[in-house]
């Protein structure tokens, strides 16, 4: 092993290693001497299996993020797109995969949170798959178009009470992220409000900006960032767990009161169930060290995604809470993907 890592991350992955032997043998009731050995894995590269196509944000992180895994496991980390569905058929490959740390996923929790309780999905998004750790979320932003005359979310209500369902409110399908936002804040707000699904986003972008719906939900990015900075479209509130930087003075749904309104679009590296538990653990320290490296945190801050990390049972708690939620505002506005 320590031909393959870094001087000064030698000691901590040693010693996370020794956790797992130690663990393990515990775990099986064997010796030491017949567990797992602190050099016993990686031996092979680890897959990581990026549940959507090439190219995109999540690709982009996930390679960035595998190269530095790279450098402290001591192996090669390939990413591999397997990609439609909406992540589901990716997330499907990494419950198949056999539970010993050489293969993982990256993906959004929809697959686990969302996706589930819309269509059927080959694995069970708690029994099958193992949550390592969260990566990053990527806000959701309520913008409004030039067809909007209110000038805060104040207004918006206003509107939408005056005239119920005149109000044209578009995301970028059914039952995504922005839909859901959409369909807490009609039941928090007690209004009624049109939703226009588009089939993506960028239809949806050119649409907006000629003012042909009032206000949109999306995910931030550069492009739009321009355009907010240009005065075309107006932010109006934001789902994050606070106020991000390129928006300071935008508040989030919580803050104005929508707190199950305030949605984002969560990703993170999964495993398949039955990996072992020290395993994971060790795992997650891997991935916690590359996202606190400054050059990681840039890529995503840049592409105006927040990095995250944490535990293991932070994030399965995280996915089961969103799950909940998405299945309550699913059942009560009877959403479905017809």
């Amino acid at each position: 092993m320590s031909g393959f890592l870094p001087a000064s991350f030698q000691a901590v992955i040693l010693k996370r290693f020794c956790l797992f032997l130690a663990a393990a043998a515990c775990v099986v009731g064997a010796s030491p001497a017949s567990a797992i050995t602190p050099v016993s894995w990686p031996l092979k590269p680890v897959r990581i299996i990026v549940a959507y196509p090439p190219a995109g944000v999540s690709d982009i992180v996930a390679r960035a993020m595998a190269e530095k895994m790279a450098v402290r496991l001591g192996q090669p980390v390939i990413v591999e797109n397997k990609g439609g569905a909406g992540g589901t058929i990716g997330m499907d490959a990494v419950a198949k995969a056999a539970p010993d740390g050489y293969t993982l996923g990256f993906s959004s929790i929809s697959p686990l949170a969302l996706n589930p309780l819309l269509s059927k999905v080959a694995y069970d998004p708690f029994k099958d798959i193992t949550p390592v750790a969260s990566v990053m979320f990527s806000p959701v932003v309520l913008l409004g178009t030039p067809g909007f005359t209110g000038q805060s979310m104040n207004e918006l209500v206003a509107q939408a009470k005056a005239k119920p369902g005149a109000l044209r409110w578009a995301t970028s399908g059914l039952a995504t992220v922005g839909h859901i936002t959409l369909e807490q804040f009609k039941r928090s707000a007690n209004v009624d409000i049109t939703h226009i699904p588009y089939k993506g986003g960028g239809q949806q972008q050119n649409d907006a900006l000629a003012g042909q719906f009032e206000v949109l939900t999306t995910n931030l990015g550069p492009l739009l960032n321009g355009h907010i900075k240009a005065g075309k479209l107006r932010p109006l509130a934001v789902g994050a767990p606070q106020r991000v930087d390129v928006m300071p003075n935008v508040p989030t749904f919580a803050e104005l009161g929508y707190p199950k309104a305030n949605l984002m679009s969560v990703f993170g590296i999964f495993a398949p169930a039955g990996t072992p538990s020290a395993l994971v653990t060790v795992l997650n320290g891997v991935i916690n060290d590359v996202l606190a490296m400054p050059d990681i945190r840039e890529r995503l801050i840049s592409s105006d995604n927040v990095p995250t990390g944490g535990t293991p049972a932070d994030f399965a708690k995280a996915i089961r809470t969103e799950y909940d939620n998405n299945r309550d505002i699913i059942k009560q506005a009877n959403i479905t993907l017809e």
